[in-house]
């Protein structure tokens, strides 16, 4: 990995890139420390002092924001809006007879889904800058009963330009990452998103040792962060290669045909998709619970009561058993709508392709379902455990939910570096043929 951004930045072409790259990504952090207007900076700073920043959803859109959710900087939504907008067009894909027909379309399809993302995220960009200004009112939901005012002036006027702040700061924000896209290296969105939760890593690990006070915890975590770095990258590149053969075919003078090639299957196919799922979807009890506590002082109901014991603290077994049901279930749903083996057994078998030693059409359909359910169980467990260990460590060391070496970081941090690493290196191999071809 080394060698290879080391051979990039002595190509000049690919160090342009590389460093327009780390540019974009500097933009992208300068923003999440920049305050909204009408938002009091001393009063957050105070008020995050004493908050714990990582509980349900507000704390898995304030790790995918860098921090800057809670500070309410101008790029407190993050890329969490096209985030949501993306899981939204990709299942309606399955529903509306219109998407689907634009995925089959190729480039020109692509474009226009991608135009439908961007309204959607602009969209909920709206709607959730409105829930933040709505909390941000009313700060003791987030930060704490110590915490009671945040923001300077509270006028509608000051409102509605926060509102367009925030809305602006997300479509900046996609701007950015698609230059990246376009004028860099890598996935522009992936990129800001790993941007986001690698700044958290120093914090997270220094209040790990502040809250224990041993160094010899400290570098044991550091040590074990490391081994289930390597489990990562050892799941995330393991794959299932079903072999496929192409009969040669006439076509006027001209043969086509008669490669061999394979399908690869990931033994982790659905990515961090159901660990986002998951925490969005166990983080609603919690949120209804919060508004629904009666604020005079008196009794709240039962069920109020429930969630407040079983289903607010990750560290709480309940918690932990949801957790993994939800992404057991969010692994199999997700991977059934991204993997159709009707569709590509007959593509398959339109283009004369076929498995050896199975019939073409729908017993090629039934074996690669087959195949995809022998390793989508492990994927799952994988997912499951690997989200378990943010919620251990909260058990262990009193770290927070967002615990740097588990769950959606991990799986983030190390799929986003490996995808622009193989990125890096295609790219070196390309000049390298050129090279030779002169």
């Amino acid at each position: 990995m080394l060698g290879a951004v080391a051979r990039a930045f002595r190509t000049p072409d690919l160090r342009n890139k590389l460093l327009f790259t780390l540019l974009i990504m500097g933009i992208f952090r300068l923003g999440s420390a920049i305050p909204t207007p009408g938002v009091s900076y001393t009063k957050v700073a105070e008020c995050l002092a004493g908050a714990d920043p990582a509980q349900g959803f507000i704390g898995l859109v304030n790790l995918f924001s860098g921090g800057a959710l809670l500070q309410l900087s101008i790029f407190a939504l993050g890329i969490m809006p096209y985030i949501t907008a993306s899981i939204i067009i990709q299942l309606l894909t399955v529903v509306i007879p219109r998407f689907e027909t634009l995925k089959k379309e190729g480039q020109a399809g692509q474009t226009k889904m991608t135009q439908y993302t961007r309204y959607l995220t602009i969209g909920l960009a709206v709607l959730q800058s409105s829930t933040l200004i709505t909390f941000a009112r009313n700060p003791s939901a987030i930060f704490g009963p110590q915490c009671t005012q945040i923001l300077a002036d509270d006028s509608m006027l000051t409102i509605v330009i926060m509102v367009l702040t925030l809305t602006a700061g997300t479509g900046l924000i996609m701007w950015l990452a698609e230059l990246i896209t376009d004028r860099g290296i890598g996935n522009g969105m992936s990129l800001l998103i790993f941007t986001s939760i690698a700044a958290g890593f120093p914090s997270s690990l220094w209040a790990i040792q502040q809250a224990e006070g041993r160094w010899d915890i400290f570098i044991g975590i550091i040590l074990v962060g490391f081994l289930v770095m390597a489990l990562v990258i050892f799941v995330e590149q393991s794959q299932r290669r079903i072999p496929v053969q192409y009969a040669k075919r006439q076509v006027g003078r001209k043969m086509y045909g008669g490669s061999s090639t394979y399908i690869p299957l990931k033994v982790n196919m659905a990515g961090v998709i159901p660990v986002i799922f998951a925490s969005s979807l166990l983080a609603l009890p919690a949120l209804a619970a919060q508004f629904a506590a009666p604020q005079d002082g008196s009794a709240p109901p039962g069920w109020v009561v429930w969630i407040q014991q079983n289903l607010v603290r990750g560290d709480h077994p309940i918690y932990m058993a949801m957790y993994v049901a939800l992404i057991l279930f969010f692994t199999f749903f997700y991977v059934s709508i991204t993997f159709n083996p009707v569709e590509v057994a007959d593509n398959m078998k339109r283009y004369g392709g076929f498995i050896p030693g199975i019939r073409a059409g729908r017993p090629t359909a039934e074996y690669l379902e087959y195949v995809l359910n022998r390793i989508t169980v492990p994927g799952a467990l994988y997912l499951a455990a690997i989200s378990l260990i943010p919620l251990i460590a909260l058990k262990l060391f009193n770290a927070n939910q967002n615990f740097p070496f588990g769950g959606t970081s991990i799986l983030i941090i190390v799929g986003v570096g490996l995808e622009t690493v193989k990125q890096i290196q295609a790219q070196l191999q390309q000049r390298n043929y050129e090279g030779f071809l002169r």
